[in-house]
């Protein structure tokens, strides 16, 4: 690489952060950190109207969470700050002014009315109002204005925008990392609003001068932006500075059908779309952190979505995949979005996770449910061992587990038709048996009840069956002997008197 890797992440504070966002911070850190770069996050709040108090504090602890804060932020290592585009607002007028005495850029003074009228008028007669160079010569602007009128208009105070002057005749032949060569052609480009009479910029001079100014190496971001990418490289150009690199990533797509996944998907689908749980007044959205997924294995599924490393490959580490990373990779298509798989990732991290950690988290539900009796973290990381296989979340630790907390208070009809005549009989002798166990260890107590099964010629079916139904109420649940073991003999005895006395 030509120059030092400097990639950003630059939302705009107006709500929750979707997961395609996280998706486009997260192929921009990955980047950042294959290249031994920096990875920053820009607030882009220059749309005051649709700013959201508690979008830019959401974003930052999303982030943090997944664990790929940035290096440079509002507050942190700010090398070239703000951070806040909106404590910016001073920069960006002299870079209007530098695009309007370059000829670059003209004052438009057309009234909202009269743009919508046109707008109309072509609409009637089956065509599209482009303000360009196909209208800007007839229209209210600098250009059919004496430049005398001109500082007058400005003077008295009258409501203007700076707009592009786009370049007539040119065909752009622009490279994208991911798309490889596109060509535009200028004549269909509009002259977008760069700069309001509020004094405040839009979207498109504030972020090229940042991008400019904060030393921007490569710009990767959404596929929505592409239509942008004309624009801003004939801004470098106008200002006469080099462009950073440009990747479009491709969308995530809706689960079933075609389209942008969207927030409707979630709710619909009953997936979260967001990191973090996000409240408003109409409700509650769910965040993948509050419905139990790692931080690690929303990162791991999301850099899948659009990318993948030319192998069968799925489970990375943040380590292996900063190392793995290569935009070449990223695929032009839209992902789909699975929220099943998302559910696997998940399950893979949790059973790869140490028992000890999962009954740490696991303790404050046993906790919740105010049993008799209070269990060490040696018995729940036993049961967190046992369990963990069958699930895909902490929070299913219960219904997996509740057996071994509290004794079954009914049995599972179809089970139950294991509960034979003789069934009564046999499972007294084991209770003798079992009473006369001393060591009442897993491994003990399998031996010498089967040992008693093969002396007294017992069918394996005709107690193990019945005696797991005394246990847990179902014919579910880990090794049998397992099962005893944590919850005692006497525990143990008991919930097999229960059973002989009500079925």
């Amino acid at each position: 690489m030509s120059k030092p890797v400097r990639v950003r992440f630059a939302p705009s504070p107006t709500g929750p952060l979707h997961i395609g966002g996280v998706r486009t911070a997260l192929f921009n850190y990955l980047f950042a950190k294959k290249h031994g770069g920096v990875f920053y996050l820009r607030i882009e709040d220059t749309d005051q109207n649709r700013f959201v108090p508690g979008a830019e504090a959401y974003i930052m602890e999303a982030l943090q969470w997944l664990g790929i804060s940035p290096e440079e932020t509002v507050g942190k290592n700010e090398k070239f700050g703000p951070y806040r585009q909106s404590e910016r607002k001073a920069i960006y007028k002299q870079y209007a002014d530098q695009l309007i005495a370059s000829g670059h850029a003209y004052y438009a003074f057309d009234s909202a009315e009269n743009l919508d009228a046109m707008r109309k008028d072509k609409e009637a007669l089956g065509q599209t109002f482009i303000y360009n160079h196909s209208v800007r010569e007839q229209l209210d602007n600098s250009l059919t204005n004496s430049a005398e009128d001109v500082a007058k208009r400005l003077a008295a105070g009258e409501d203007y925008v700076i707009r592009f002057k786009t370049p007539v005749g040119e065909t752009l032949q622009l490279h994208d990392i991911i798309r490889g060569d596109i060509k535009f052609d200028t004549n269909l480009l509009d002259d977008k609003v760069l700069f309001k009479s509020d004094g405040m910029p839009t979207y498109h001079l504030a972020n090229i001068v940042d991008d400019h100014l904060m030393q921007t190496s490569h710009v990767i971001r959404g596929e929505e932006w592409l239509p942008s990418m004309p624009l801003h490289v004939l801004l470098y150009r106008a200002f006469g500075w080099d462009a950073p690199e440009f990747a479009h990533l491709p969308l995530i797509l809706k689960p079933i059908g075609n389209g942008k996944l969207s927030k409707r998907d979630g709710d619909k689908m009953g997936f979260p779309v967001f990191p973090l749980e996000w409240k408003t007044d109409e409700g509650v959205s769910s965040g993948y952190r509050e419905k139990g997924f790692f931080p690690e294995a929303v990162i791991n599924f999301l850099a899948l979505l659009g990318w993948n490393d030319g192998t069968d490959k799925e489970l990375f580490s943040l380590e292996e995949l900063c190392n793995s990373f290569d935009l070449g990779r990223v695929h032009k298509a839209g992902a789909k979005f699975d929220p099943e798989k998302n559910k696997w990732f998940n399950h893979q991290y949790l059973i790869g996770k140490d028992d000890a950690e999962l009954a740490q988290a696991f303790a404050p539900v046993v906790a919740s449910k105010n049993l008799p009796r209070t269990y060490s973290p040696t018995k729940l990381t036993r049961i967190v061992g046992l369990i963990k296989e069958r699930a895909h979340f902490v929070s299913e630790f219960w219904e997996l587990s509740d057996y071994f907390f509290v004794a079954p208070t009914s049995y599972d009809e179809k089970a139950a038709k294991n509960w034979k005549e003789d069934t009564p009989v046999l499972m007294n002798q084991l209770v003798e048996v079992l009473a006369n166990i001393e060591d009442f260890r897993s491994a003990n107590i399998e031996t010498i009840v089967k040992d008693w099964m093969t002396q007294n010629e017992i069918g394996m079916g005709k107690v193990m069956q019945p005696f797991r139904l005394s246990l847990v109420g179902a014919l579910k649940g880990p090794h049998l002997f397992d099962i005893a073991e944590i919850i005692g003999k006497e525990e143990t005895i008991s919930r097999i008197q229960k059973a002989i006395a009500t079925l």
